[in-house]
This record gives structure tokens, sequence and C-alpha cells, in this order.
């Protein structure tokens, strides 16, 4: 269990602190102590503790040029070992991974990789697509004493060598096939690591090939790069910028050229979170070097492409997180559904409450409900069990009960919140992070985990806010509670006392563990759970204290790591994982690839366990891919020979966000023998399973206006629930079109039958027509007639992955449009498996341009895995393309088909049509 860490900066005014809307603290003291509300935090270490060290205990400093010298270092990201000497005698960096490429500094420069083939290591544990030297970027005769970081920004770094003769600057970032280069002193050099093949040569720029990877070298106008076996040079010609691209093909090179020397100098993320859509659009700025040209090529993540709607080309790149695909722009935008976010489960029918009662008594009147906890992390999941009973208690009259344990958490955080005692947290001036001592897994010395340990204290603090909002201004406590948010999740990029969003990488969408990111693999993150602890305790955070702007930034990392969990550590569209890797899930993510490990045991449960815990309020995201849950618990099973027999409780919880009844009945026959996780209780696990077996699974397909609000199905019929944290009732509205009352500060629950998916629930594209499914094989832009259903033919057991076999078809004939190149196909069909496992429906459109039956263009989607429980799902292009072939035209009297099939499974499943049906919108004016 790793927690990610940092630490507050003493020097940090009363008046900024407002600005940055994170509470107020008062100036710093010249004394050791620093009043912020009724708190304190420390600026010197206590005695016989430790900062940052390197591996051989050796206090460090950040490794930055004196231009960055002020600036919060954001640790925790993947090329941190570049601003942190982990290892006496590296002065440069460990493998840092970009995707596509890959990098490491060493004293000649910059070593570029493009790993391809993945290789499967520690006993079939272990996917990897290690960083392997393909060329370095330098200058001719560079030799560095050291690597430094010179400026970073949301996703770029920019490394920086000097000799004393010579200097370097490069920037390298998330998703960019380029490697930008400013160089003095010397001719750009590039050594390859094996004799180079050229496919083209035009002077200043030049076509390599070097094992198997393509490269293009950009020199500027009037240069020429000269070959002389591995070495490449090229003057500069009284300039200082060069550039180097990994090419998707070496047919592309035309289209790199037209960017080479529009130099990216920055990247920032901005999100919005609206009536429960989270949109973020990504941008890098630029500098034209040469020409006017200002734009740029980007590869977009898995998790990013899934949920974009702007076109991207043909170009594709490998990575450890699946394909990357190619956008020719400076920006993008994706739009996801918000993940749900609720104080507690509501109260069922179906709890009793005298067993309940029971079950909180053990918890109240334990001699030491803190389980003899004393450092930060398991102080945390010491507050975050006894946080999660409090709206419990509440809700079945426990007054009594309730006010214990909030009084229990008040006294463990005030007592943490004072500086002086045997815990405190304090402030590093150096590295600029607020740490807990007690530390533990090296959040003082490696500034590792201070998100996992922090987000248990900030949720804790939320449920307090939830019943004592004096408690929590910042006049009060509150304010100690934003400074841990500032160390661990700071919104401002401009604050001088904490880096912007210190572990949460937004590029690739989830945080990183190590605060040096000093290993071969990369950086890592074994517990994303803990890490949407965090996030989801914003959500609470912001509503519990009105602060709207830290409610929307938990819901934007909430939301955007709920989707990258689901690809890259359950893989749940099985197109992420090598597949010779052989496994389900990962326990950890690393920059070069997947684990199935943990840091402390190899034992299956633990694996599974470790991405789940603790399981809150704030974990319903989990519910949205219900089959990889259904394959990571039997995977779990079959590596444990059988049930979960240590972390029952947790992986217990996790199988009821696919199977509430399953889960229920293992409940039954096993809550009598069993020890509970360290984090969790009997009256916690009961209460959620059984809440869930009577609410149903999480519906991620519905959202709700209000952040803290979450829809569940059973047997068809919907639960809409959410919590009013303000002063005033609210009307909350459901994407479908449900609307439920919520009092103030109150939970309102709502139960009716489905009354089925509302045909527009998004905004349809901006351009294209708009067709609907009728029975029989129509496709029409009528929208009256009656809603109905086809019968999607079983694939007999067979895979028909990307082949139609037995589908459905539905045309429209005589079609003329313009080709809108700002515009492609989507989808929104609505599919039903009913209580059939294992069922892939898949869909392929074609286009015939004039009609002469030829189809001139076909695309095909990956298939979509319906879950066994009845009610209509959508299936949309998000799911992304399995294939194209053709080029787009326009269409003159054409015919469109689209074919809906069973790609894999043994039943029958239905498809929606009618005007409330299926529809689909093709890209044509």
């Amino acid at each position: 269990m790793r927690a990610l860490s940092r630490t507050l900066p003493t020097l940090v005014l009363a008046s900024a602190l407002a600005a940055f809307g994170l509470g107020a603290a008062a100036a710093p003291a010249a004394a050791a102590t620093v009043p912020v509300g009724a708190g304190s935090y420390s600026d010197t270490r206590p005695p016989g503790t430790s900062g940052p060290t390197s591996n051989t205990g050796t206090p460090v400093t950040p490794k930055v040029t004196e231009a960055a010298r002020n600036r919060p270092v954001p640790t925790n990201d993947w090329w941190s070992s570049l601003a942190f000497q982990r290892y006496d005698d590296n002065p440069y960096s460990t493998p840092m991974y970009g995707h596509p490429l890959t990098y490491q500094a060493t004293s000649a420069g910059l070593d570029i990789g493009y790993p391809t083939t993945p290789a499967i290591v520690g006993e079939g544990r272990q996917y990897e697509y290690a960083h392997r030297r393909d060329l370095t970027l330098g200058l001719a005769g560079l030799n560095s004493p050291d690597a430094l970081a010179d400026d970073w920004s949301d996703w770029t770094v920019t490394p920086y060598w000097s000799d004393g003769a010579r200097t370097l600057r490069t920037t390298i970032g998330h998703g960019s096939p380029f490697v930008y280069a400013e160089g003095s002193g010397g001719n750009a050099q590039i050594t390859t690591a094996a004799a180079p093949a050229v496919f083209a040569d035009r002077g200043n720029v030049l076509g390599i090939t070097v094992a198997g990877h393509h490269y293009a070298l950009f020199a500027p106008t009037g240069s020429d790069w000269n070959i002389s076996g591995s070495t490449i040079t090229a003057g500069l010609g009284g300039k200082d910028y060069f550039s180097v691209a990994v090419l998707p093909t070496t047919g592309a090179l035309a289209t790199y050229e037209k960017y080479a020397y529009s130099f990216v100098t920055g990247s920032e993320v901005t999100w919005d979170h609206t009536d429960g859509t989270v949109r973020a659009t990504y941008t890098l700025s630029t500098e034209a070097k040469e020409g006017t040209e200002r734009g740029t090529l980007q590869a977009l993540y898995r998790h990013q492409w899934l949920h974009t709607t702007d076109p991207l080309t043909p170009y594709t790149y490998v990575s450890p997180r699946g394909t990357m695909k190619v956008r020719e722009a400076a920006s993008f935008t994706t739009s996801s559904k918000a993940a749900a976010v609720l104080p507690a489960l509501p109260r069922t029918d179906s709890v009793d409450t005298a067993r309940l009662r029971g079950y909180l008594n053990d918890v109240v009147n334990a001699s030491d409900p803190f389980s003899g906890a004393t450092d930060t992390y398991w102080t945390g999941k010491a507050l975050g069990r006894l946080a999660q009973l409090v709206p419990v208690a509440d809700q079945i009259g426990e007054s009594g009960t309730r006010d214990r344990l909030l009084g229990l958490i008040k006294g463990k955080l005030q007592d943490w919140f004072t500086a002086g005692g045997a815990n405190e947290f304090s402030y590093d001036r150096d590295w600029k992070t607020l740490t807990g001592y007690p530390a533990s897994y090296g959040s003082d010395t490696e500034l590792n985990d201070h998100h996992f340990h922090y987000g248990y204290y900030v949720h804790a603090a939320a449920i307090v806010a939830q019943y004592d909002r004096a408690w929590a201004a910042d006049s009060a406590w509150g304010g100690m509670v934003e400074t841990l948010v500032r160390d661990t999740a700071n919104p401002s990029r401009t604050d001088s006392a904490f880096p912007f969003l210190r572990g949460f990488d937004v590029y690739a969408g989830h945080s990183w563990a190590a605060g040096h990111q000093g290993f071969a693999a990369g950086n890592n993150q074994e517990s994303s759970s803990e890490s949407t602890n965090l996030s989801a305790a914003l959500v609470l955070w912001g509503s519990a204290t009105g602060d709207s702007s830290l409610r929307d930034l938990g819901a934007y990392l909430l939301s955007t790591e709920s989707t990258a969990i689901a690809q890259y550590w359950f893989d749940a569209d099985e197109q992420v994982f090598p597949s010779a890797f052989g496994h389900d899930t990962v326990g950890m993510v690393w920059g070069s690839g997947g684990a199935y490990a943990t840091w402390w045991t190899a034992n299956p449960e633990e694996i599974h366990g470790i991405n789940v815990l603790p399981v809150t309020g704030g974990s319903l995201h989990l519910g949205g891919e219900p089959a990889a849950i259904r394959r990571n618990i039997a995977e779990m099973e079959r590596e444990n020979g059988g049930p979960a027999v240590e972390w029952r409780d947790i992986l217990w919880e996790f199988e009821s966000f696919a199977d509430p009844a399953g889960a229920k009945a293992k409940w039954d026959a096993g809550h009598a023998g069993y020890t509970p996780e360290q984090g969790e209780s009997k009256a916690h696990t009961y209460h959620w399973i059984t809440s869930l077996d009577s609410l149903g699974a999480p519906d991620a397909s519905v959202t709700g206006s209000l952040p803290t609000s979450a829809v569940f199905t059973k047997g068809g019929t919907r639960t809409y629930v959410a919590h009013n944290h303000g002063a005033t009732a609210t009307t909350v509205t459901f994407s479908d079109g449900r609307k439920l009352s919520v009092p103030a500060r109150s939970t309102a629950v709502g139960t009716g039958s489905d009354p089925g998916p509302d045909p527009d629930p998004d905004p349809e594209p901006p351009t294209g027509n708009t067709f609907r499914l009728r029975s029989g094989g129509t496709l029409t832009t009528d929208t009256g007639g009656s809603t109905g259903s086809d019968t999607l033919a079983s694939a007999d057991g067979a895979n028909h992955d990307g082949t139609p076999y037995r589908p459905l078809v539905y045309e429209a004939r005589g079609v003329n449009g313009s080709l809108d190149p700002g515009a492609s196909t989507a989808f929104r069909l609505q599919v039903d498996a009913d209580t059939t496992v294992a069922l892939g429906q898949q869909a392929r459109i074609s286009y015939d341009f004039t009609g002469d039956g030829s189809f001139d263009r076909t695309v095909t989607y990956h298939y979509f895995a319906t879950d066994p429980v009845p009610g209509w799902e959508e299936y949309t292009q998000a799911r992304g393309l399995r294939s194209e072939t053709g080029t787009p035209g326009d269409l003159n009297g054409g015919t469109v088909r689209l074919e809906v099939w069973s790609a894999i499974g043994n039943g029958s499943s239905r498809l929606r049509t009618g005007p409330d049906g299926s529809v689909l919108v093709i890209p044509y004016n």
C-alpha cells in the first residue's frame, strides 16, 4: 500500500492563499510553528527525521537550473528523476516514458527510444515496453556533468545540459512524436545505436530507420545533415534549433516536416464540469522557429481518443497503454460522464437496524478505534474507516454513535493539525512540500504517496464538514485541510508554495506514486483506488464547504482517472494488455507497462484488492465495467485456488459492483468468521453489500446534474440518489430526464420503473445527418413511428470480431451529401443482452458514394461487451475504430449501410429501433 506525499512551504502569505480559494494561513513566523486557523504546521522537521535523500541517505535538493530555482517542482511525475537525484552515481536521469517516445538523459545529451515489442518478464507477471536507445540527440563534443530541469508545464518538460563550452535544451512531453532542441557551442549531433538506413535525404531534412523505427531529423533551412557511420551531424548556420521526430510510417515525412519548426513551448489542461459531464481541453503552446506554422501533432492515449469527437489522422503509435492515435492540431477536447460520488450509500429497508447497530458498537466501543496507528498512512486508513460509518449511523437514528465517531475523527485530525506533538505536518522549503511525521513508505525520504495518505484525511474532514461546517471554516480547521489539498492536488499554477497537481499526470490520466521516479521502468502507481479516494474527497469537501472550484477539480480528477483505471489497470476493453501477458488485471502500472504484483506481497487477493480499497461512496465508478469485474474476480479465484480468505470483504464489495446478489450470498455464507481489512469494518461491509443487493449495481450510463448523485439499476428499475450539502432544497436532473427533489443537507432517494434511455441524452454532433433505425432494415431521418426492437442472432460460441456474422442490416439509399472534414461517423446503438453472460455486439458502417453497389469506404468499431442485467445499454463510436478501409468522399445518390452483429457469445440480444431507439450520424452536410 503505497501513498504519495508532499510538503507545504512556510513562506505562504494569507493573501496568496485566499487568492487561490484554499483558505487562510498566518504569515510566516520566525518560530518553528506556522499557524493556520486553529491549527499549525512546523517549518522544520522533527528531530531525528529525514527529508528527501539519495539511495545512500544523502540529503538532496531539486536538481534544477537557476532559472527554475524558485519554482515548486512537480515531484511524482513521469519525468521526476530529472529533478530528483535518487542515485548518487547518476546525476542525469533514469528512463522517462513519455509515450510514444522514451528518454534518458546522459552526459552526451538525450537518449531516445520507441519500444514497440513487449517483453513478458517476472515469470509472466509483468509486461514491459522497456526503454531502449535508438539514438542520442546532442551536440558535437557535449560532455555535461549533469542534466537539470530547466522548465516544465502540465505534461512537457525541458531538460538542460551544459559543459561550459556547449549548452543544450530539449523539450519533450507525453504524446509528442517530436523532440525539440536548442543548442549552442557545437553542431547538432545525432548518434544512432546502429548504422542508420536512409530513406530520405533533402539536405536539412533526413529520414532514417534505426532498429526498425523511422525517424526524421530536421535542421535549419540551408544546413545539411552529414552521416559518418552511426554519427550524424549538421551545422546550424548561426541558428540554435533542430528537431527529431519518430514517424509512424516513412510516408508520413511530409506531414511531420510541416510541423518540424513549430516548437512546443508549453502545455495546459483546462476543465469544466456541467450537468453530469466533465470536459477537458488539452492545449500546446508553440513558437515558429521558421515560417509561420503554429500547429503541431499530438498522440492521444486510449482513454483520450475514446472520449473525443475531434478528428484524428490515420497515424498511430504503439505504447504500453495500447494504440495511440495522432491528432493534427495544437489542442483537443475530451468529454466523459462525471463519476458518481456519495457520502455513503443510502438507507434501504433490507438493512437490519439492530444488526447494524451491533456492528457499529463494536467499532466505537473498541479499546483503540485507531488500532495503534502512528504514521500518516495507517492513521489515514483508520480515519477513513471511522468516517465511512458516520452517515451510516445517522441513517438509522444512532445520533449518539454518530457524534462519538465525529468526536474521534475531529480529535485525531486536530492532533495531526497541531504542530509540536508526537505527530505533525512539516514544511520543506527546498522541495515545497508538506510531510506528515511519523512518515511511512518513503513519504519523507522519497516524497512517495502523499495523495494516498492525505486523501484519507481530506475524506474524513469532508464527512465532519457535512455535519459541522463551523469546524471546517478556514479560521478553524479547514485551513489545514486545504493545505494538505495544496500539497497533493493544487489547482494553481502560480502558487509559489506548492506545485500544480503534484502527483496527478493530466495527460496520462492518473497519478504517480514515486516522488523520485528512480526506476528503469519509469514511475509507478499501485493503488489507483487510493488516488481516486483523494479526488472523491475533493468533491465531498468542496460540496460541504461551498467551494465549487475544488468540487469541480475533484470531479475532473475522478472522472479522468476512472477512465484510465478501466483501461490500464483492468483492461476493460481487452485492447491494452499484450496477448502474451495472460492476466486480466494489474496491481501496478509502470511507465513501461504493468505488473501482476504489489510492493509487499504476491497474494492474489491483495493484487486484485489493492485497486479497490477503500470502498466508499467515491468508488461507484468501478461499477462502470461489470464485465471486467467478473473477469477480475474469476482470475483472482483461479490464482487463489478458491474464493478470497484474507481480503474477502474488499473483494465482496468489488463483486457487488457487477453482481450484488452474488456478493450478498458470499457475505451471508462467510461473514461470521473473517477479520476485516484494516481500513474496513463489518458495519460498513454489511451496510454496503446489503444496500447494493437492494438498490442494484451502479448505473454509470446515467448521471445527475449534482456531483454528489448516483443511479442504481436492479431488474430494469432505476433508483436515483443524491445528497444535497447546501442550506436550501434543490432539484437534481438526471441525463435520462428524471428529476429528484432533495431537501437541504439531506440525501434523497427516488425509485420507479425504467423510463428507457433518453433518445437524445447528449447533443448531436454539430454537423451531419441523423438516421434512426426501423425494423425491416431501414435507416431514415423520419422521427415518427413507434419504438421497437430487432433480435441480434447469437455468435454461436465463435469469435466473429471484425467479420459480420448473421448481422442486422439497415440501409438508406439515394443519399446526397458533402463530406464535412471536421466531422466523423457517430452512433448510439441501444442494446440489451438481458441476463445472458459474455455477449459482445459489433457495428460496421459502409458508404457506397454513388449507389453503384460497390462500397467505397467501411469503418468497423470494437465490439461492446453488454452486461447480463436487463435494461438498455448504449454502444457508441467511443469504443474506438477496429479497422477502416477506403478514403472519405462525397455522397451522390449513395448508399449508407449499418451492420450490427454478435462478435462473441452464445446467446441472442436485442437492438432498439424506432424514434426513441438507436441513432446513426454520418459526417455529411
